[in-house]
């Protein structure tokens, strides 16, 4: 909708295109074994393969989006939606454009995908790299240590501030007053214009450094644009976000559902020297990834809960026909039958057993929901109808042979 256009990428990659872009989750790389050619890995995510794409193949600016699985060697938790092989929905814009205007375009399309999923409310985070940075300098971190005392940081979603600032004191070798410095930061969140507003006043260190002022006039002009496209409702402009991954270089955000249990179901942000790290030439670069299997997840859960309420099956399949008998040697009918139907563009199914039983054909067609049987037998067959049962009507009707295409038609409102 928003003039993006699809790419595939193989599912493995030179091991040193992924290598040094993940900082801490570098460790959950897939490599595959060495046979005596290339070193190759399974991709991590779609982000770097992308960002290869365009270095090799000099594109100059591209929107894209792009459907394809990813591989970590994470521990699984499936009612979390967290697995080692998983599906991942990418939109990025690569490209030289007006500043702020691809990453609003971005937020604007990750707010409407998730609204028109109806998962629930939902909160987009939403912070910048170069904030970080200055918050860490100010605060009296060391250049480099703020790769990792970030990925300490990012943990704070999952993880109380006395964990954080124990990791960073006694893990990382944090000063504990730099710690406390990092503290009375992370703990800003809220409107973004309200945020933006206290972080913005002349006597706020993050104003006064120069590279957070410039990052403070970026995300005005971001709230602006979001406002104007009517998607600056669900963002909380949060400075605990950290983004673990290296690449990033402007603005980050994660979205995540009120009340999920699912972890974040979507994130991304800009990476304006990726691309470079390929060709030598940087192309400025923002995008974001959804995790359609934790998404899927949380609809499984909503869709569960309907089928209780309403005592309705939860559908496997699309079938709307169900091509039943009576008696013996039907089998070869019913087929013949479904065919006539698949051609009208009836979506049926005609039973692998030679003699079903009646009570099993019914008993499959309510299992699956199957909203109609077409039912017949020897003395259907001799007077050329056949029975249309509607499940659930709990009604019966017999039609002509030649009339129960259009008959099925009108019922399935095609």
């Amino acid at each position: 909708a928003a003039g993006a256009v699809a790419i595939d990428t193989p599912v493995f990659e030179l091991r040193e295109t992924l290598m040094g872009k993940y900082g801490e989750d570098s460790k959950l790389i897939y490599d595959l074994a060495d046979q005596g050619g290339e070193i190759l890995s399974l991709r991590y995510d779609l982000t770097v393969p992308f960002a290869r794409y365009v270095a090799v193949n000099s594109v100059g600016n591209i929107k894209r989006y792009h459907i394809g699985k990813v591989y970590r060697r994470d521990q699984p938790q499936l009612a979390r939606g967290r697995f080692r092989e998983f599906f991942q929905c990418d939109f990025d814009i690569a490209g030289t454009y007006a500043s702020m205007v691809p990453d609003a375009e971005v937020l604007k399309v990750l707010v409407e995908i998730l609204t028109e999923l109806q998962l629930g409310q939902f909160t987009v985070k939403l912070n910048h790299r170069k904030l970080l940075d200055a918050m860490l300098a100010i605060a009296g971190v060391p250049a480099q240590k703020f790769r990792p005392i970030c990925s300490a940081i990012d943990k704070l979603d999952k993880e109380p501030w006395e964990a954080v600032r124990a990791e960073m004191v006694n893990e990382k070798g944090l000063p504990a007053e730099v710690a406390d410095t990092i503290g009375q930061f992370v703990v800003l969140k809220g409107q973004p214009r309200e945020v933006l507003a206290t972080l913005a006043a002349a006597d706020h260190p993050l104003a006064q450094h120069p590279h957070s002022a410039a990052a403070l006039a970026e995300l005005s002009m971001l709230f602006d644009f979001l406002e104007a496209m009517g998607a600056l409702g669900p963002i909380s402009f949060d400075l605990s976000l950290a983004r673990g991954l290296d690449y990033y270089t402007g603005v980050i955000y994660e979205a995540v559902l009120e009340g999920g249990n699912v972890g974040s179901i979507a994130a991304g942000g800009r990476y304006d020297k990726l691309v470079g790290m390929f060709s030598g030439k940087d192309v400025p670069a923002v995008g974001v990834s959804i995790g359609i299997e934790r998404v899927f997840t949380i609809l499984e859960g909503q869709k569960r809960k309907q089928a209780e309420d309403s005592g309705v099956a939860i559908r496997a399949t699309e079938t709307q026909v169900l091509v039943a008998s009576i008696g013996n040697g039907m089998q070869v009918k019913r087929m013949g039958l479904c065919s006539k139907l698949w051609a009208a563009g009836i979506k049926a199914e005609f039973g692998f057993k030679p003699n079903p039983k009646m009570g099993d054909q019914l008993g499959h067609a309510l299992e699956q929901g199957i909203p109609y049987i077409v039912l017949f037998g020897d003395d259907e067959l001799k007077s050329g109808v056949v029975k249309v049962k509607d499940m659930a009507a709990k009604t019966e009707e017999t039609v002509g042979v030649d009339k129960l295409i259009d008959a099925l038609r009108t019922r399935l409102k095609m």
